[in-house]
Formats: C-alpha cells, sequence, structure tokens
C-alpha cells in the first residue's frame, strides 16, 4: 500500500470503508470527480472545525469559518488547491495525499510539500499528515473503497498539542471521511445505472 511507504507510522489513525454496486475502475474515475460536499456535511464540519482557536484568534478564526461555509463544493482537486500534494498513485487503485503543517492552530499553517519532501523528517514543531483511497474488488462482488488517515508528530511537545486538538476534531473528521464515501457511492452507483441502461438501448 502507498500509504505505508509515506507514512509507515504515526501518532493518529483513522479508516473507513464502503462497498459500492459498481466496477471498481468506474468508482475510481468518481473518485476523482465526485463532490464530497454532496449534503453540505463537509463544508459544514471544515468550518466547525477551525472554532477550536476561537479564543486565541478569534478574527482570524471567523474568517477561516466563513470561508469554509461558503465554499461551493469541496473535490480531490479542491484538496490539492488547498495545502493538500498529491504524494503518490496507483491509478484504478490508491491515491495519497499529504501535507505537514500545525492543524491545531487558526490558519492550520499548511506547507507546500512534495513526494521527495515529505519522507523527510518534519520540522519541530509540526505533524505531517496522509490521507489515502483505496479501491478494490470486494469478495462479494463491485467495488471496496476505503480511505485512511494518518498522523505523524515531529517532537513530544508537538505530540502533546496534535493529541488535545484530535480528540476534540477526531469525531467530525468521521464524519467528514464518511460522507466523501458516501458520495462516492452514491455517484457511482447512480452513473453506473446510466450507462448499463443506454449500453441495453
Amino acid at each position: 500500500m502507498l500509504l505505508d511507504v509515506f507514512l509507515p507510522e504515526f501518532d493518529g489513525r483513522m479508516r473507513h470503508v464502503i462497498t459500492i454496486s459498481a466496477p471498481p475502475e468506474h468508482v475510481y474515475t468518481c473518485l476523482r470527480s465526485v463532490n464530497f460536499d454532496h449534503w453540505g456535511f463537509t463544508r459544514a464540519l471544515y468550518a466547525l472545525r477551525t472554532l477550536p482557536t476561537l479564543l486565541g484568534s478569534p478574527k482570524e478564526t471567523w474568517r477561516r469559518f466563513l470561508k469554509e461555509r461558503r465554499r461551493p463544493h469541496f473535490t480531490l482537486e479542491d484538496l490539492l488547491t488547498n495545502g493538500f500534494a498529491l504524494l503518490g498513485e496507483e491509478s484504478g487503485r490508491e491515491l495519497v495525499v499529504g501535507t505537514v503543517g500545525r492543524f491545531w492552530r487558526a490558519h492550520g499553517e499548511l506547507s507546500a510539500t512534495s513526494s521527495e519532501r515529505f519522507i523527510t523528517p518534519a520540522p519541530p514543531g509540526t505533524a505531517k499528515a496522509a490521507w489515502n483511497f483505496t479501491v478494490g474488488r470486494h469478495r462479494n462482488g463491485g467495488t471496496e473503497l476505503g480511505t485512511e488517515t494518518r498522523v505523524l508528530c515531529a517532537d513530544s511537545g508537538t505530540r502533546w498539542r496534535f493529541r488535545a486538538y484530535w480528540m476534540l476534531i477526531r469525531p467530525f473528521s468521521s464524519l467528514i471521511r464518511r460522507e466523501m464515501l458516501a458520495a462516492v457511492r452514491l455517484q457511482a452507483e447512480t452513473t453506473c445505472g446510466q450507462i448499463s441502461a443506454l449500453a441495453t438501448r
């Protein structure tokens, strides 16, 4: 798994899996283009995750909150233009995005990175996050779509800050990932049905 190449060790981990009634290649295509924020939960929760910094940075936190609430869509491309980089991809099977930053601060302070820089030690006071999507055939047919997020802190001082932040944010992050997978399933199963109907005409 590519994720093991980029972040084999971690201080925090989260994984979710869903089964989709569509071929893996079609699911992967949908993953690359779908609006993850199909029901509005992801946009709302991304806004809410800015609130832990409200007391320390009220103006900046409010600005980030409004920006996230007004986001028109949330796609993979949006991730890649907002602090994440595509670290690696096995087309049709897995892709990994990653970032380095101080996620517990108002800005998140995400730093531009690359696959080469990501595998080197993170600067003191920061943490690395790698996030993958995997697509494979389910043993009972259809497709198994999974996502896993891992975070590795650069030092012990960073670790306790991250863990305090993670305790508060983890339930919301989990909901975001569940909606992302559900959005891919909805688009893949809907469009796969449409394609099948056209093919039988």
